[in-house]
């Protein structure tokens, strides 16, 4: 624990000013299962090395907590899924008061009232071939359990969720998003599609040829996707490239990587891609060049593809304008 806070401070030395606060994962030697109890009074006596921190950086403290420890395994199931069952609104009642008690007991009331969301599983979730979609009815009774709480709800691995799903999430009260592999999965398929451009028009002998780089790195330094890519050896070698669980993120800073990265770029803008090349791997962005909203350049293509993810994700947070009733 004086590990972790240490690690807390520098996160607010660092500037971080949201701070999740899950204790649920054991010490060397605790009794398991871990109680509420227990679990919150290590967030509070986490949040009061974060407070403390912030006082003695800033003079005072804003930091915005949220609790909680529903968490999914980051990065997606290792396993194959096939559905899951949200938090009882009994089991996220326990969580909130435990950590209201712990707080007043470590003296940090007023943290307290900080305390923005709170993380519960609403029952999404993703592998690496399969993602469980947002189901509203099995979440209501646990939708109407923070009506009335002065927080709201945080929802982890809402990546490859439709725009639908996370619309009714947030209509459902979970107003914090989180996605992570959801975006390096669309930066990954972005930048493939510029490789399959730039092996139309590029003289092969000068082609980044990043597809094959990638997976030659990944076969030659294992570590990061065995463990969560199961079948044959094609089986893997499809996962490797196109999973949703997108292990392949994990290899961007490998000094081969980047360079093929660094010379596919400089070939597009080299050899630029003919308009419609862009329409054949790159539809939507096609579009927005034809309108003039985006230039035809391959880092501005494969950001605003990323782009696209995010926009969803603005889209279900934007409330709708009010409708006149004349």
């Amino acid at each position: 624990m004086s590990r972790a806070e240490d690690l807390v401070r520098e996160y607010v030395e660092a500037g971080f000013t949201k701070i999740h606060l899950d204790c649920s994962m054991a010490c060397a030697d605790d009794q398991l299962p871990l109680t509420d109890e227990v679990v919150a009074q290590r967030a509070a006596r986490l949040a009061r090395a974060a407070e403390e921190a912030a006082q003695r950086t800033f003079g005072a403290s804003e930091l915005g907590y949220v609790i909680g420890t529903e968490v999914p395994v980051p990065g997606g199931a290792h396993e194959e899924i096939t559905a899951l069952t949200p938090t009882s609104p009994d089991a996220a009642r326990a969580t909130v008061e435990a950590h209201r008690v712990a707080f007043a007991a470590a003296g940090i009331d007023e943290a307290w009232a900080r305390v923005a969301a709170l993380v519960v599983q609403p029952g999404v979730e993703f592998d690496a071939l399969r993602v469980i979609d947002y189901d509203r009815e099995p979440a209501q009774a646990l939708s109407h359990m923070i009506e009335g709480q002065p927080l709201v709800f945080e929802a982890h691995s809402t990546d490859y969720q439709t725009a639908t799903n996370l619309a009714a999430l947030v209509q459902d009260h979970w107003a914090i998003l989180k996605v992570g592999p959801g975006l390096t999965f669309a930066l990954r398929e972005a930048l493939f599609a510029l490789a399959a451009i730039e092996a139309e028009i590029v003289p092969a002998g000068e082609c980044s040829r990043l597809p094959e780089v990638v997976d030659e790195v990944m076969v030659r330094r294992p570590e990061w996707w065995q463990g969560y890519y199961e079948g044959d050896d094609a089986a893997q070698r499809v996962a490797r490239k196109y999973s949703y669980s997108d292990r392949l993120r994990y290899y961007w800073p490998d000094p081969k990587v980047e360079a093929a990265v660094e010379r596919l770029m400089s070939n597009l803008r080299a050899f630029p891609p003919p308009l419609p090349l862009i329409s054949a791997h790159l539809p939507a962005q096609y579009d927005r060049v034809r309108s003039g909203s985006l230039a035809a350049e391959p880092t501005a293509l494969a950001l605003d593809y990323v782009r696209d993810v995010l926009r969803a994700y603005s889209t279900a947070c934007t409330p709708e304008p009010a409708r006149s009733l004349s």
